[in-house]
């Protein structure tokens, strides 16, 4: 009997535990009730509306802009309207953060940077990232990633976060590298874009990784 007791009373202490370490590794539900803004020296990250689909139409109809996003441009403002309205839905729906990327003094639209498909059960992002021809070689997209990343990690609750580029985006993969991110694999001809096979290249970041810069 003093056992069996015994037993229980080890059972509950292993399942209170197990709770503690599944609360403590949690995704943070509450940056889906009220959408963060970030903030750097030189930006603010703030959340993508419809009022900004100019601007997104004309970075992304940029010829130089999507030369490797392997995605279709958008010909017109109904189509960046539309992609907006998507990414409000998937906030909505708890499962991707967008940010527009605007110059902190003047407000002036630089780019858009994501989280998007959310992974609850492995605590796994993927980020994304786009930025006007006009604002290249600053060091502008650095900023934002390392904002979005401590976010994420910090934050959010992440532990390990992914990008997915085209191998010839020889310049996506050298910023991916130098925040510490490490190529995962090489899938040949995995995506069909337009009746075309492309390779794609998968690179990841680990929590401990980033913290350790």
């Amino acid at each position: 009997m003093q056992c069996s007791l015994g037993l229980q009373k080890a059972s509950a202490v292993l399942y209170t535990a197990a709770n503690a370490i599944l609360a403590f590794v949690m995704i943070n539900e509450k940056y889906f009730e009220e959408f963060p803004q970030l903030k750097t020296e030189r930006l603010l990250l703030r959340k993508q509306e419809l009022k900004d689909a100019p601007h997104l139409q004309q970075m992304r109809s940029n010829e130089q802009v999507m030369l490797y996003m392997d995605s279709d441009r958008h010909e017109d403002i109904k189509a960046s309207e539309a992609f907006i309205a998507r990414n409000l839905e998937s906030y909505e729906q708890k499962t991707g953060f967008f940010w527009d990327i605007t110059a902190a003094e003047t407000g002036n639209y630089l780019g858009d940077i994501i989280l998007r498909k959310i992974d609850r059960t492995n605590f796994r992002a993927e980020i994304g990232y786009t930025l006007k021809p006009d604002y290249w070689g600053r060091g502008y997209m650095k900023e934002a990633m390392r904002a979005v990343i401590s976010f994420g990690f910090k934050d959010l609750g992440l532990h390990s976060i992914e990008a997915n580029i085209n191998p010839a985006n020889t310049t996506s993969r050298e910023l991916l590298l130098k925040m510490g991110f490490l190529k995962e694999a090489f899938f040949r001809e995995n995506y069909n874009y337009n009746g075309r096979f492309l390779d794609t290249e998968i690179y990841s970041l680990l929590e401990r990784d980033f913290i350790q810069q």
